[in-house]
């Protein structure tokens, strides 16, 4: 088993008078894809906006590549090369394709100062961005949209990928699509964690898996063997895969 990039240990997160996580203890080893799954409200999201910042923490510890990072702001974990895409995706629909990558390329004031060759490499990735770098983004199909959220995510190098919910709503050839692109990513040396719910996305290409239930971790290991065993399946998650 890899070194932990990220870990969680006893997470609470309270939003509101709401206490949502109840404890979130989560592993994710470097270079690996870690899938989050879980029945919806089952925290998924807020533990994804808690270890980003965007939600505080109000117990435990946020760990990443040793550092705690627990009560840093947003701004500062994104400085450490983690990069999150949001179910939302967060797209600058009035702005070109072209405009929301260099956003996030913070190297770059301009697009010519953009990384030539890994802009090339995400358009092998993702031919979508090319094909309409110069159109707005708010014309752009959902299937696209999520091309470009997560294009932009790795516009420059990224040590950690957060994404939520990556297939959500989109035809099976550009989840077919997302799924080359992650595996690339992966072999790249990224980590990655998704939040999924589209089980054969998930068996395809997770390493581990956690799962998730009433704002808690219930079970943690292999994607492998959760995929081959029907009831634990069905006991964690209500579905066979």
């Amino acid at each position: 088993m890899s070194a932990n990039l990220l870990t969680l240990e006893g997470v609470h997160t309270h939003i509101g008078a709401y206490h949502i996580l109840h404890g979130v203890d989560l592993a994710i080893p470097k270079g690996q894809l870690t899938m989050l799954l879980g029945r919806n409200g089952a925290g998924k999201t807020t533990t994804l906006r808690t270890i980003m910042g965007l939600w505080q923490a109000s117990q435990g510890k946020v760990s990443f590549a040793g550092r705690d990072i627990t009560r840093l702001n947003t701004p500062q974990i994104a400085e450490l090369n983690i990069a999150y895409v949001p179910e939302s995706m967060g797209i600058f629909s009035d702005l070109t394709v072209k405009e929301n990558m260099l956003l996030a390329a913070r190297s770059a004031s301009r697009a010519s100062q953009m990384d030539a060759a890994r802009l090339k490499w995400i358009f092998s990735l993702f031919p979508a961005v090319e094909k309409f770098w110069n159109h707005p983004a708010g014309k752009l199909s959902g299937g696209q949209k999520q091309m470009l959220a997560v294009a932009r995510a790795i516009v420059e190098p990224r040590e950690l990928l957060i994404v939520d919910e990556p297939s959500k709503g989109l035809a099976p050839a550009i989840i077919n699509n997302m799924i080359d692109a992650f595996a690339q990513l992966k072999a790249s040396g990224v980590t990655i964690l998704l939040v999924e719910q589209n089980i054969n996305f998930a068996k395809r290409l997770g390493d581990t898996v956690a799962v998730m239930d009433n704002g808690r971790v219930v079970h943690a290991g292999s994607m492998k063997e959760l995929a081959e065993d029907a009831a634990l399946q069905q006991s964690l998650l209500g579905l066979a895969l």
